[in-house]
This record gives structure tokens, C-alpha cells and sequence, in this order.
């Protein structure tokens, strides 16, 4: 079965660049099977109803200013699959969770800047974007990706693209090492994960150290909870890559089995 996975999609610059984390995505599709279509879930695109695309083709959006002219020129036309949007609402209501269809907005940097990374044809695998909300309860986002679970079956990858340390106001450009405040908190994110202790990670604002600093909004935090979800039968999971950026912009990858 097809695993589900987390990857933090980092600055909008990520695309662009050359370290440890974009050489992992590169080879990434190298190491698992060729997915027949791809469900992606982004904390760029924020809704209060669990949106489903149902667009034809994606118009890549360029949600960020001040980055390079290089990356206004990079574009991501890839398509979708109508029949298999249409699945994704009829789990999510056999589930009781209400979707609406959107079948015109692009995909924006949160989808695009990794799927270049991981596929970089973008006509080659199908891509249905889904929305996140931040008012819901962790349960809830959790309960989300558990809703599509049986997609893995189907070889649909289910990816989550966010960050689990992701403050821009305690970026440090300039920062070569990693804040001990971030990697106290991922150490204590990661134990949870790998002992799939959901209690704790429901209420990760009161029990994980510097949660107030790792996450100072749920946005980005939201996608790594339904990848989990997506993972829940077999309850599996193992943290394939971790670095930094200026000093705690954390750059994860989670498989959930």
C-alpha cells in the first residue's frame, strides 16, 4: 500500500536551491512506486469547508513577493482527475465530512514548489489540491487523512506540504546552526510520532516544549496531522530527512505506513 507522507515545503526559494533537503526530493520518486495520482493538501490554501480541486488543468500561483525574477518564471501546469475528486468527496462524506468542489484556483507555492522537486513533469501524474482550515480540532485534521486512507490502496499518494517549525519572525538568514528551541520541540514531536501517541500530539500546544514558538499558527502544522491520519491503519511512522534553514525553519520529511 501506498504510504502517506509530510514534507515541509520551506521558503517559496526551495525550488531554487541546492542543499541536502531539495537532493532528497529529487531522488525521492526513485525510491517508491509511481503513484497513478496525487492528493495534496496545502497550508497555503485555507478554507473554512474542506475544498476539493476539481480543475482540468492548474495555473501556478505565485503567493509570495521579494524572491527571485527566476522563480515568477517557473510554472507547474499539472492536471487533474475529476473522477478521482469526485472519490475524494464520497470518502469524505461516507466519513461525515462536508467538501465543496473548487475547479478554478492554481496550485500555489505549498504544492507546486515540492511536486517540482518530487515530479518534476508536471503531466505526468495526476493532482487533486485540497484545502486545510485551521478552526478544526487536531482530531478532526487527523480524522480527515484517516477519511481518504483507503486512497493508498489505489496507489493515490497522499502528501501533507506545511512545516513543523515554521516562524518567519525568529528566522535568523544569517544562522548556520539550529536554535535549540526548534530542535527541542521536533525532538519531542518526533518521539510522539514515532509511539503514534495522538493524545499527546492533540494537545501538542500544552504539552510539546516552545510549541507557542515552533507553531505560532496551525496552518502549516495542519498538513503533517492529516499525512498521520492517512497513515492510521497500520499506525507506522518514520522520519526520512531533517535539516534546517536560518537557524529553525524546520525541513522534514515523514512517511506514515
Amino acid at each position: 500500500m501506498m504510504p502517506a507522507y509530510f514534507f515541509a515545503h520551506g521558503a517559496p526559494s526551495l525550488v531554487l536551491e541546492q542543499h541536502a533537503y531539495t537532493d532528497f526530493l529529487k531522488s525521492f520518486a526513485n525510491t517508491v512506486k509511481k503513484p497513478k495520482a496525487i492528493v495534496l493538501f496545502s497550508a497555503h490554501w485555507e478554507q473554512t469547508t474542506q475544498t476539493v480541486s476539481r480543475a482540468e488543468t492548474y495555473d501556478t500561483i505565485y503567493d509570495f513577493s521579494g524572491f527571485q525574477d527566476e522563480l515568477y518564471r517557473i510554472t507547474y501546469p499539472a492536471h487533474g482527475q475529476r473522477k478521482l475528486s469526485d472519490d475524494v468527496q464520497a470518502l469524505l462524506a461516507k466519513n461525515g465530512i462536508p467538501s465543496v468542489f473548487d475547479d478554478k484556483r492554481g496550485l500555489d507555492h505549498g504544492a507546486w514548489a515540492v511536486l517540482k522537486l518530487l515530479y518534476p513533469d508536471a503531466g505526468e501524474i495526476p493532482v487533486i489540491a485540497m484545502s486545510v482550515n485551521r478552526h478544526l480540532t487536531n482530531e478532526q485534521q487527523y480524522q480527515i487523512g484517516s477519511a481518504l486512507a483507503e486512497l493508498r490502496e489505489r496507489d493515490v499518494l497522499i502528501i501533507g506540504s506545511g512545516g513543523t517549525v515554521h516562524n518567519l519572525r525568529r528566522l535568523n538568514w544569517r544562522a548556520e546552526g539550529v536554535d535549540a528551541w526548534a530542535a527541542e520541540f521536533e525532538g519531542w514531536l518526533q518521539s510522539k510520532l514515532e509511539a503514534w501517541d495522538t493524545a499527546a500530539l492533540f494537545d501538542y500546544r500544552n504539552q510539546a516544549p516552545y510549541a507557542q514558538d515552533a507553531v505560532p499558527t496551525n496552518e502549516h502544522f495542519i498538513p503533517l496531522l492529516i499525512a498521520m491520519g492517512a497513515g492510521s491503519r497500520n499506525r507506522q511512522a518514520k522520519l526520512l530527512h531533517s535539516s534546517y534553514q536560518y537557524g529553525n525553519l524546520s525541513l522534514r520529511c515523514w512517511q506514515f505506513d
